[in-house]
Protein backbone atom coordinates (compact mmCIF):
# COMPACT_ATOMS: atom_id res chain seq x y z
CA UNK A 1 0.00 0.00 0.00
CA UNK A 2 0.94 3.58 -0.90
CA UNK A 3 1.18 4.62 2.92
CA UNK A 4 3.10 2.06 4.14
CA UNK A 5 5.70 2.87 1.36
CA UNK A 6 5.86 6.32 2.59
CA UNK A 7 6.11 5.05 6.43
CA UNK A 8 9.17 2.69 5.42
CA UNK A 9 11.27 5.96 3.78
CA UNK A 10 10.16 8.22 6.91
CA UNK A 11 10.92 5.43 9.33
CA UNK A 12 14.28 3.94 7.49
CA UNK A 13 15.65 7.27 7.47
CA UNK A 14 14.87 7.95 10.87
CA UNK A 15 16.93 4.77 12.14
CA UNK A 16 19.75 5.86 9.90
CA UNK A 17 19.90 9.36 11.05
CA UNK A 18 19.59 8.76 14.55
CA UNK A 19 21.99 5.58 14.52
CA UNK A 20 24.51 8.03 12.46
CA UNK A 21 23.99 10.66 15.41
CA UNK A 22 25.57 8.26 18.28
CA UNK A 23 28.09 6.92 16.37
CA UNK A 24 30.07 10.14 17.10
CA UNK A 25 28.07 11.77 20.07
CA UNK A 26 29.33 9.30 22.85
CA UNK A 27 32.76 9.91 22.23
CA UNK A 28 32.85 13.59 22.38
CA UNK A 29 35.04 13.79 25.01
CA UNK A 30 38.04 11.65 23.48
CA UNK A 31 37.67 14.72 20.16
CA UNK A 32 38.28 17.08 22.82
CA UNK A 33 41.31 15.86 24.13
CA UNK A 34 42.81 15.51 20.31
CA UNK A 35 41.69 19.02 19.65
CA UNK A 36 44.04 19.94 22.76
CA UNK A 37 41.99 19.84 25.87
CA UNK A 38 43.80 18.14 28.88
CA UNK A 39 42.20 19.44 31.91
CA UNK A 40 39.57 16.71 32.72
CA UNK A 41 36.97 19.44 33.81
CA UNK A 42 37.47 21.42 31.07
CA UNK A 43 37.15 18.36 28.77
CA UNK A 44 33.45 17.88 31.01
CA UNK A 45 32.54 21.54 30.56
CA UNK A 46 33.01 21.53 26.72
CA UNK A 47 31.18 18.47 26.45
CA UNK A 48 28.10 19.01 28.34
CA UNK A 49 28.20 21.92 26.72
CA UNK A 50 28.28 20.93 23.47
CA UNK A 51 25.74 17.94 23.72
CA UNK A 52 23.36 20.35 25.63
CA UNK A 53 23.13 23.17 23.43
CA UNK A 54 21.53 21.16 20.37
CA UNK A 55 18.17 19.91 22.34
CA UNK A 56 17.74 23.49 24.07
CA UNK A 57 18.02 25.23 20.43
CA UNK A 58 15.97 22.89 18.65
CA UNK A 59 13.39 22.64 21.66
CA UNK A 60 12.99 26.75 20.84
CA UNK A 61 13.16 26.44 16.92
CA UNK A 62 10.98 22.96 16.71
CA UNK A 63 7.33 24.83 16.89
CA UNK A 64 8.67 27.17 13.95
CA UNK A 65 9.79 24.78 11.81
CA UNK A 66 6.72 22.16 12.49
CA UNK A 67 4.73 25.48 11.18
CA UNK A 68 6.50 26.38 8.29
CA UNK A 69 6.52 22.80 7.01
CA UNK A 70 2.57 23.30 7.31
CA UNK A 71 2.94 25.84 4.96
CA UNK A 72 5.31 24.27 2.44
CA UNK A 73 5.00 20.49 3.16
CA UNK A 74 6.83 18.07 5.47
CA UNK A 75 9.25 16.63 3.00
CA UNK A 76 11.43 19.79 2.10
CA UNK A 77 12.07 20.59 5.54
CA UNK A 78 13.39 16.73 6.63
CA UNK A 79 15.03 17.36 3.12
CA UNK A 80 16.24 20.84 4.69
CA UNK A 81 16.69 19.64 8.25
CA UNK A 82 19.05 16.19 6.89
CA UNK A 83 21.67 18.28 4.57
CA UNK A 84 21.99 20.44 7.44
CA UNK A 85 23.17 17.38 8.97
CA UNK A 86 25.78 16.22 6.27
CA UNK A 87 27.06 19.79 6.25
CA UNK A 88 27.96 19.97 10.12
CA UNK A 89 28.75 16.66 10.61
CA UNK A 90 31.05 16.98 8.03
CA UNK A 91 32.80 20.04 9.14
CA UNK A 92 33.32 18.91 12.68
CA UNK A 93 35.99 16.91 11.05
CA UNK A 94 37.91 19.69 10.24
CA UNK A 95 37.83 21.92 14.02
CA UNK A 96 40.60 22.67 15.35
CA UNK A 97 39.34 24.12 18.48
CA UNK A 98 37.01 23.20 20.80
CA UNK A 99 34.71 26.24 20.41
CA UNK A 100 34.44 24.76 17.13
CA UNK A 101 32.77 22.18 18.43
CA UNK A 102 30.45 23.96 20.31
CA UNK A 103 28.96 26.21 17.57
CA UNK A 104 28.86 23.67 15.04
CA UNK A 105 26.40 21.91 17.91
CA UNK A 106 24.54 24.79 18.15
CA UNK A 107 24.11 25.56 14.63
CA UNK A 108 23.18 21.92 14.07
CA UNK A 109 20.75 22.73 16.83
CA UNK A 110 19.24 25.42 14.79
CA UNK A 111 18.55 23.60 11.95
CA UNK A 112 17.84 20.54 13.40
CA UNK A 113 14.30 18.73 14.33
CA UNK A 114 13.74 16.11 11.86
CA UNK A 115 12.72 13.67 14.56
CA UNK A 116 9.54 15.95 15.35
CA UNK A 117 8.70 15.86 11.59
CA UNK A 118 9.23 12.36 11.07
CA UNK A 119 6.41 11.50 13.73
CA UNK A 120 4.58 14.30 11.88
CA UNK A 121 5.14 12.15 8.53
CA UNK A 122 4.09 9.35 10.19
CA UNK A 123 0.41 10.53 11.35
CA UNK A 124 -0.04 12.08 8.23
CA UNK A 125 0.37 8.80 5.94
CA UNK A 126 -1.38 6.60 8.06
CA UNK A 127 -5.36 6.23 8.17
CA UNK A 128 -6.21 6.91 11.15
CA UNK A 129 -6.39 3.53 12.94
CA UNK A 130 -3.67 2.90 11.94
CA UNK A 131 -2.12 6.24 12.98
CA UNK A 132 -0.57 4.84 16.88
CA UNK A 133 1.37 1.73 14.35
CA UNK A 134 2.96 4.32 12.35
CA UNK A 135 3.77 7.07 15.04
CA UNK A 136 5.09 3.70 17.60
CA UNK A 137 7.01 2.14 14.38
CA UNK A 138 9.16 5.79 14.26
CA UNK A 139 9.58 6.19 17.69
CA UNK A 140 10.88 2.69 17.75
CA UNK A 141 13.62 3.38 14.95
CA UNK A 142 14.36 6.63 17.31
CA UNK A 143 14.90 4.34 20.45
CA UNK A 144 17.35 1.32 18.38
CA UNK A 145 19.17 3.60 16.31
CA UNK A 146 20.90 5.29 19.34
CA UNK A 147 21.00 2.00 21.03
CA UNK A 148 22.78 0.08 18.69
CA UNK A 149 24.63 3.48 16.88
CA UNK A 150 27.82 3.63 19.55
CA UNK A 151 28.68 0.03 19.28
CA UNK A 152 29.07 0.67 15.35
CA UNK A 153 30.92 4.08 16.30
CA UNK A 154 33.09 2.43 18.48
CA UNK A 155 34.29 0.05 15.52
CA UNK A 156 34.05 3.08 13.26
CA UNK A 157 36.79 4.96 15.54
CA UNK A 158 39.13 2.19 16.20
CA UNK A 159 39.29 1.53 12.53
CA UNK A 160 39.17 5.38 10.94
CA UNK A 161 40.09 7.34 13.66
CA UNK A 162 37.65 9.64 15.45
CA UNK A 163 38.17 12.85 13.31
CA UNK A 164 37.07 10.24 10.04
CA UNK A 165 34.40 8.76 11.91
CA UNK A 166 32.51 12.25 11.58
CA UNK A 167 32.42 11.72 7.46
CA UNK A 168 30.84 8.60 8.09
CA UNK A 169 27.84 9.84 10.09
CA UNK A 170 27.67 12.33 7.51
CA UNK A 171 27.16 9.62 4.50
CA UNK A 172 24.71 8.32 7.55
CA UNK A 173 22.91 11.16 6.70
CA UNK A 174 23.38 11.67 3.16
CA UNK A 175 21.67 7.88 2.80
CA UNK A 176 18.87 8.92 4.91
CA UNK A 177 18.54 11.93 2.30
CA UNK A 178 18.08 9.38 -0.14
CA UNK A 179 15.51 7.82 0.89
CA UNK A 180 13.16 10.59 2.16
CA UNK A 181 13.75 12.26 -1.40
CA UNK A 182 12.78 9.39 -3.33
CA UNK A 183 10.62 7.03 -1.83
CA UNK A 184 8.81 9.93 -0.06
CA UNK A 185 5.36 11.01 -1.87
CA UNK A 186 4.05 14.36 -0.67
CA UNK A 187 2.04 14.94 -3.71
CA UNK A 188 0.13 11.55 -3.72
CA UNK A 189 -1.13 11.97 0.17
CA UNK A 190 -4.94 12.51 0.47
CA UNK A 191 -5.56 13.76 3.81
CA UNK A 192 -8.18 11.74 6.26
CA UNK A 193 -11.50 12.49 6.80
CA UNK A 194 -12.48 14.47 3.69
CA UNK A 195 -9.35 16.99 3.43
CA UNK A 196 -7.59 17.28 0.46
CA UNK A 197 -4.10 17.25 -0.13
CA UNK A 198 -1.72 18.22 2.14
CA UNK A 199 -0.57 21.32 0.31
CA UNK A 200 -4.07 22.66 -0.88
CA UNK A 201 -5.36 23.62 2.56
CA UNK A 202 -2.80 26.49 2.89
CA UNK A 203 -5.57 28.43 1.61
CA UNK A 204 -8.00 27.50 4.18
CA UNK A 205 -5.60 28.17 7.05
CA UNK A 206 -6.00 31.53 7.82
CA UNK A 207 -4.03 32.80 10.93
CA UNK A 208 -2.48 29.70 12.50
CA UNK A 209 -1.25 30.77 15.79
CA UNK A 210 0.63 28.62 18.74
CA UNK A 211 -2.33 30.16 20.69
CA UNK A 212 -5.05 28.09 18.89
CA UNK A 213 -2.92 25.02 18.11
CA UNK A 214 -2.32 24.79 22.08
CA UNK A 215 -6.08 25.18 22.46
CA UNK A 216 -7.16 22.03 20.88
CA UNK A 217 -8.44 19.27 23.33
CA UNK A 218 -6.19 17.82 26.16
CA UNK A 219 -3.26 19.53 23.99
CA UNK A 220 -1.26 21.35 26.89
CA UNK A 221 -1.78 18.08 29.30
CA UNK A 222 -0.07 15.83 26.51
CA UNK A 223 3.10 18.06 26.11
CA UNK A 224 3.21 18.06 29.98
CA UNK A 225 3.28 13.96 29.71
CA UNK A 226 5.68 14.01 27.17
CA UNK A 227 7.88 16.40 28.99
CA UNK A 228 7.22 14.04 32.23
CA UNK A 229 7.97 10.66 30.49
CA UNK A 230 10.64 12.10 28.73
CA UNK A 231 12.48 13.24 31.98
CA UNK A 232 12.69 9.85 33.37
CA UNK A 233 13.60 7.94 30.54
CA UNK A 234 16.63 10.24 30.68
CA UNK A 235 17.13 10.29 34.17
CA UNK A 236 18.95 7.24 34.11
CA UNK A 237 22.13 8.24 32.49
CA UNK A 238 23.89 10.17 35.06
CA UNK A 239 23.00 7.91 37.96
CA UNK A 240 22.02 4.10 37.15
CA UNK A 241 25.83 3.21 36.93
CA UNK A 242 26.69 4.62 39.60
CA UNK A 243 23.34 3.64 41.50
CA UNK A 244 24.33 -0.10 40.76
CA UNK A 245 28.46 0.49 42.31
CA UNK A 246 26.30 1.18 45.57
CA UNK A 247 23.61 -1.69 45.32
CA UNK A 248 27.30 -3.77 45.84
CA UNK A 249 28.70 -4.54 42.10
CA UNK A 250 32.12 -4.76 41.62
CA UNK A 251 33.49 -2.32 39.87
CA UNK A 252 34.76 -4.59 37.04
CA UNK A 253 31.04 -5.34 36.04
CA UNK A 254 29.40 -2.07 36.63
CA UNK A 255 30.21 -1.42 32.97
CA UNK A 256 27.92 -4.52 31.60
CA UNK A 257 25.50 -5.05 33.86
CA UNK A 258 24.47 -1.13 33.61
CA UNK A 259 24.82 -2.11 29.33
CA UNK A 260 22.35 -4.58 29.81
CA UNK A 261 20.02 -2.66 31.92
CA UNK A 262 19.95 0.32 29.33
CA UNK A 263 19.62 -2.64 26.62
CA UNK A 264 16.31 -3.35 28.66
CA UNK A 265 14.91 -0.44 28.70
CA UNK A 266 15.40 0.38 25.22
CA UNK A 267 14.19 -2.49 23.94
CA UNK A 268 11.20 -2.85 26.18
CA UNK A 269 10.45 0.81 25.91
CA UNK A 270 9.90 -0.65 21.50
CA UNK A 271 7.92 -2.77 22.53
CA UNK A 272 5.81 -0.48 24.37
CA UNK A 273 5.63 1.47 21.21
CA UNK A 274 4.34 -0.89 19.24
CA UNK A 275 1.61 -2.62 22.09
CA UNK A 276 0.42 0.59 22.32
CA UNK A 277 -1.70 0.19 18.94
CA UNK A 278 -3.53 -3.04 20.02
CA UNK A 279 -4.16 -1.19 23.73
CA UNK A 280 -5.48 1.84 22.30
CA UNK A 281 -7.87 -0.36 19.93
CA UNK A 282 -9.38 -1.64 23.18
CA UNK A 283 -9.23 1.76 25.21
CA UNK A 284 -8.74 5.40 25.31
CA UNK A 285 -5.79 7.27 25.22
CA UNK A 286 -6.46 8.30 28.47
CA UNK A 287 -6.43 5.01 29.82
CA UNK A 288 -3.68 4.24 27.85
CA UNK A 289 -1.26 6.81 29.19
CA UNK A 290 -2.65 6.41 32.91
CA UNK A 291 -1.96 2.59 32.79
CA UNK A 292 1.15 3.05 31.66
CA UNK A 293 2.16 6.01 33.89
CA UNK A 294 1.34 3.40 36.32
CA UNK A 295 3.25 0.37 35.38
CA UNK A 296 6.41 2.70 35.04
CA UNK A 297 5.85 4.20 38.32
CA UNK A 298 6.10 0.17 39.89
CA UNK A 299 9.00 -0.01 37.79
CA UNK A 300 10.72 2.95 39.33
CA UNK A 301 9.46 1.74 42.62
CA UNK A 302 11.72 -1.37 42.36
CA UNK A 303 14.66 1.04 42.09
CA UNK A 304 13.42 2.53 45.04
CA UNK A 305 13.25 -0.26 47.37
CA UNK A 306 16.13 -2.15 45.61
CA UNK A 307 18.62 -3.67 47.88
CA UNK A 308 20.32 -5.55 44.62
CA UNK A 309 20.96 -5.15 40.59
CA UNK A 310 18.45 -8.66 40.29
CA UNK A 311 15.69 -6.60 41.39
CA UNK A 312 16.22 -4.00 38.89
CA UNK A 313 16.15 -6.86 36.05
CA UNK A 314 12.77 -6.83 37.05
CA UNK A 315 11.65 -3.26 37.34
CA UNK A 316 13.56 -2.26 34.49
CA UNK A 317 11.03 -3.88 31.81
CA UNK A 318 8.00 -2.41 33.38
CA UNK A 319 9.32 1.31 33.50
CA UNK A 320 10.50 0.50 29.43
CA UNK A 321 7.07 -0.48 28.21
CA UNK A 322 5.18 2.04 30.45
CA UNK A 323 7.37 4.87 28.93
CA UNK A 324 7.08 3.12 25.54
CA UNK A 325 3.58 2.55 25.44
CA UNK A 326 2.46 6.45 27.23
CA UNK A 327 4.63 8.39 24.49
CA UNK A 328 3.14 6.44 21.64
CA UNK A 329 -0.36 7.15 22.79
CA UNK A 330 0.36 10.65 23.73
CA UNK A 331 1.43 11.46 20.35
CA UNK A 332 -1.27 9.56 18.88
CA UNK A 333 -3.76 11.58 20.78
CA UNK A 334 -2.47 14.48 19.57
CA UNK A 335 -2.78 13.49 16.11
CA UNK A 336 -6.36 12.84 16.26
CA UNK A 337 -7.50 16.20 17.57
CA UNK A 338 -5.30 18.32 15.33
CA UNK A 339 -6.18 19.27 12.10
CA UNK A 340 -3.80 17.76 9.48
CA UNK A 341 -2.46 21.36 7.58
CA UNK A 342 -1.85 22.61 11.68
CA UNK A 343 0.18 19.06 12.41
CA UNK A 344 3.67 20.59 11.88
CA UNK A 345 3.32 23.14 14.76
CA UNK A 346 1.47 20.70 16.80
CA UNK A 347 4.38 17.93 16.84
CA UNK A 348 6.98 20.67 17.15
CA UNK A 349 5.83 21.92 19.99
CA UNK A 350 5.25 18.35 21.29
CA UNK A 351 9.36 18.00 20.64
CA UNK A 352 10.02 20.97 22.31
CA UNK A 353 7.98 19.02 25.90
CA UNK A 354 10.62 16.18 25.23
CA UNK A 355 13.59 18.54 24.33
CA UNK A 356 12.90 20.20 27.72
CA UNK A 357 12.85 17.10 29.54
CA UNK A 358 16.09 15.45 27.58
CA UNK A 359 18.25 19.05 28.38
CA UNK A 360 16.59 19.50 31.90
CA UNK A 361 17.14 15.65 33.12
CA UNK A 362 20.31 14.96 32.84
CA UNK A 363 21.04 18.25 34.70
CA UNK A 364 18.33 17.98 38.07
CA UNK A 365 19.35 14.17 37.82
CA UNK A 366 22.67 14.74 38.29
CA UNK A 367 22.67 17.05 41.07
CA UNK A 368 19.75 15.46 42.92
CA UNK A 369 22.24 12.37 42.53
CA UNK A 370 24.88 14.46 44.76
CA UNK A 371 22.68 13.93 47.65
CA UNK A 372 21.04 10.74 47.33
CA UNK A 373 20.91 8.50 44.00
CA UNK A 374 18.21 7.24 45.39
CA UNK A 375 16.51 10.19 45.87
CA UNK A 376 16.57 10.52 42.13
CA UNK A 377 14.15 7.44 41.76
CA UNK A 378 11.90 8.91 44.25
CA UNK A 379 11.80 11.83 42.16
CA UNK A 380 10.84 9.88 39.07
CA UNK A 381 8.16 7.83 40.82
CA UNK A 382 6.51 11.18 42.10
CA UNK A 383 6.60 12.73 38.69
CA UNK A 384 5.13 9.40 36.84
CA UNK A 385 2.19 9.08 39.51
CA UNK A 386 1.71 12.84 39.17
CA UNK A 387 1.23 12.66 35.74
CA UNK A 388 -0.97 9.47 35.85
CA UNK A 389 -2.88 10.96 38.02
CA UNK A 390 -3.39 14.31 36.00
CA UNK A 391 -4.42 12.41 33.16
CA UNK A 392 -7.05 10.20 34.60
CA UNK A 393 -8.89 13.29 35.86
CA UNK A 394 -7.95 16.08 33.62
CA UNK A 395 -7.85 14.48 30.38
CA UNK A 396 -11.01 14.27 27.53
CA UNK A 397 -11.13 10.88 26.87
CA UNK A 398 -10.50 10.15 23.13
CA UNK A 399 -10.49 6.84 21.41
CA UNK A 400 -8.15 7.02 18.41
CA UNK A 401 -8.12 3.94 16.58
CA UNK A 402 -12.01 3.36 16.12
CA UNK A 403 -12.92 0.26 13.85
CA UNK A 404 -15.32 2.36 11.80
CA UNK A 405 -14.67 5.49 9.93
CA UNK A 406 -14.43 8.21 12.73
CA UNK A 407 -17.16 11.30 11.97
CA UNK A 408 -16.59 14.86 12.53
CA UNK A 409 -18.23 14.76 16.21
CA UNK A 410 -15.59 11.86 17.05
CA UNK A 411 -12.48 14.57 16.03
Amino acid sequence: MHWRKNLFAVTAATFIGFTGFTLVMPFLPLYFQQLGVTDVGDIALWSGLSLGVTPAITALVAPLWGRLADRVGRKIMIERSLVSFVIVMAAMAFVTKAWQIFALRALQGLFAGYGALALTMAADVAPRDRMAFAIGTVQTAQRIGPAIGPVIGGVVAQLVGLRQAFFVTASFYVVALVLVFFMYDEHGLVARHGHQTQHEPKKRQGRVTFRSVLAFENFILLIGVVFSFTFVDRSLGPVLPLYIAELGTGVDRVPIVSGILFSIAAGTGAIGNHLCRALLARASARAVIAGAAIAAALGTLTYVLAGSTAVLMLGTPLLGLGIGAASTAAYTAAGAVIPPEVRGAGFGLLSTGSLLGLALSPVICGLLGTLSLRAVFVLDMCILVLAGGLVRRLMVTIHVTPRSAPTTEEL
